[in-house]
């Protein structure tokens, strides 16, 4: 009976080993600092990102998203998922730094190891100039965010509400 039930054994654990398809349950970006390459700007896309040690969200915020607006008033402006801006988790083979995103070269490493863009959602920004009146605060939020894998799956458990606050000059 031993002959047969160790290699049955053997059999179920080749059979039960992944085939390395890499499987994302959580995307949690709440903690990690919204950063960017180059000061934000209102008359062009601007590329913001945060870093999750192995994993980044990259945000393509598309041209006028960020909106001045006039001192003393608040202004809302909203940016659909994927039509007007592009949202992209990417998973990579190591820990990512900001020098990946804003080296003229990107480095040979990290790899990315899994790419995925939203296929739904909605950017709010909201802005106000700062309490002397010299810089327009944005905050960044997402809602109803959706990412569906390769295979069809849809990533559940998205804990990206909050992207963060950029800052851009009074003219």
């Amino acid at each position: 009976m031993r002959k047969f039930f160790i290699p049955f054994l053997l059999v179920c654990a080749a059979l039960s080993c992944s085939d390395g398809d890499l499987q994302v349950e959580t995307i949690d970006f709440n903690e990690a600092t919204l950063q960017f390459c180059s000061d934000p700007v209102t008359d062009s896309n601007n590329i913001l990102f945060k870093i999750n040690t192995t994993e980044s969200l990259i945000l393509d915020l598309q041209s006028g998203a960020l909106n001045n607006g006039v001192v003393g008033e608040t202004i809302t402006t909203e940016s659909t998922i994927p039509g007007q801006s592009t949202l992209i988790y990417r998973n990579f083979s190591e820990n990512v730094t900001s020098s990946y995103f804003c080296d003229d070269v990107p480095p040979a490493t990290p790899t990315v190891a899994q790419e995925i863009e939203a296929q739904d959602g909605v950017v709010t920004i909201v802005t106000v100039a700062d309490s002397d009146g010299t810089n327009f605060v944005h905050t960044i939020v997402l809602s109803g965010v959706s990412f569906v894998a390769e295979n069809g799956e849809r990533i559940t458990n998205l804990t990206i509400d909050e992207f963060g606050e950029v800052t851009t000059v009074v003219p």
